[in-house]
């Protein structure tokens, strides 16, 4: 019988510290998230000094209490994995020196994960029997891909953002119309309130092959927009701002990841990523690609945003390839998709 594999993986790229037991890819014994949200809303956004000392005060902590739920020790560990790339450098840092230290001590194998990898993978551990090939879309604070995941650990870009990402244009909107930080959730909740048709913002569109992503035009037009209405002293309707905002970007996200199952010929689409808990994206998606007759998979909302869970599965296929990393591993900020 073959054993089980039991991963102690660890993520801190931004401004969660978290630690999970992961069993063979697919079973979370423990996730446990310290967030920072309270912390940086008073500043609007995330300020990565901060992010990266309250790490060191809380990771050990975090660390054990992961251990304890999941009833397991540190000798039940069968290898340490880690985020090290893409994300803030001093916040990754914090969680990769940790488990280097870790993995030196227990003797146990490093694996360096990357943080987008890990986002993909949290679709495994709440779909049981997902097995590559499929598409996958990954949009959060930090990212917008589409991914083509041939097999594990084997991905294909077919498009990214070629400035903001979808989470990153959230904030920078709900910021301009006194919504504040962290701003997807709050325009989420605001637009069920709004008239998504109430106002023509516009869609950045490609030549036909392509499927990369722009916002920064549809957040300058609603800035635009805004200033435009305070100068004539106009009501502004915020309900209607956020709502055809996000319908603008939802609308290029469903888009082109329909035309990315179509290209690569499959008939899955998992979605990653803190924007993953949008609403209106799991809506919208679900009602054009049921048209199409194409599955869309949610991970829980718990899996969309930051969390050492999806790391620990990435990890576990990384080991089963025997890929694990030496201890001079170092962050990679800007770590890219498939990159080793």
């Amino acid at each position: 019988m073959n054993k089980d594999i039991k991963i102690l993986a660890i993520e801190s790229s931004c401004d969660e510290t978290s630690a999970a037991v992961v069993v063979n890819g697919r079973k979370v014994l423990s996730n446990i998230i310290a967030s920072q949200i309270d912390i940086h809303t008073k500043f609007g956004g995330v300020v990565p000094e901060v992010a990266s000392r309250k790490h060191i005060e809380v990771i050990s902590t975090v660390v054990q209490e992961a251990l304890e739920k999941a009833n397991v020790t540190f000798d039940d560990i069968d290898a340490v994995g880690v985020t090290y790339g893409p994300g803030l450098v001093g916040a990754l840092l914090v969680g990769l020196q940790y488990a280097k230290g870790l993995s030196y001590a227990l003797n146990k194998p490093l694996i360096g994960v990357n943080h987008i990898e890990g986002h993909i993978s949290a679709n495994f551990i709440e779909y049981k029997e997902l097995e590559p090939p499929f598409v996958c879309l990954v949009v959060s604070g930090g990212h917008t891909f589409i991914v083509h995941m041939k097999d594990y650990g084997e991905f294909e870009v077919l498009g990214q953002t070629r400035d903001d990402a979808a989470g990153e244009a959230f904030d920078k909107v709900a910021r301009s119309i006194g919504l504040g930080y962290p701003g997807g959730p709050k325009i989420d909740k605001i637009s069920k309130q709004g008239n998504a048709e109430a106002i023509k913002f516009p869609r950045a569109n490609f030549h036909k092959e392509c499927l990369d992503f722009s916002f920064s035009g549809v957040k300058s037009a609603v800035l635009n927009y805004l200033n435009s209405k305070k100068m004539k002293e106009e009501e502004i309707v915020r309900e209607d701002v956020a709502a055809s905002f996000q319908k603008a970007v939802v609308d290029v996200l469903v888009e082109n990841a329909i035309k990315a199952c179509k290209l690569k010929k499959v008939d899955k689409i998992a979605i990653a990523g803190g924007v993953a808990s949008n609403s209106c994206l799991r809506e919208t998606m679900i009602k054009e690609c049921e048209k199409e007759g194409i599955k869309v998979l949610f991970p829980p909302l718990v899996l969309c945003t930051d969390n050492a869970a999806m790391i620990g599965s990435a990890a576990y296929f990384e080991y089963k390839q025997g890929k694990t990393a030496p201890l001079t591993l170092n962050a990679v900020p800007n770590l890219k998709l498939g990159q080793r």
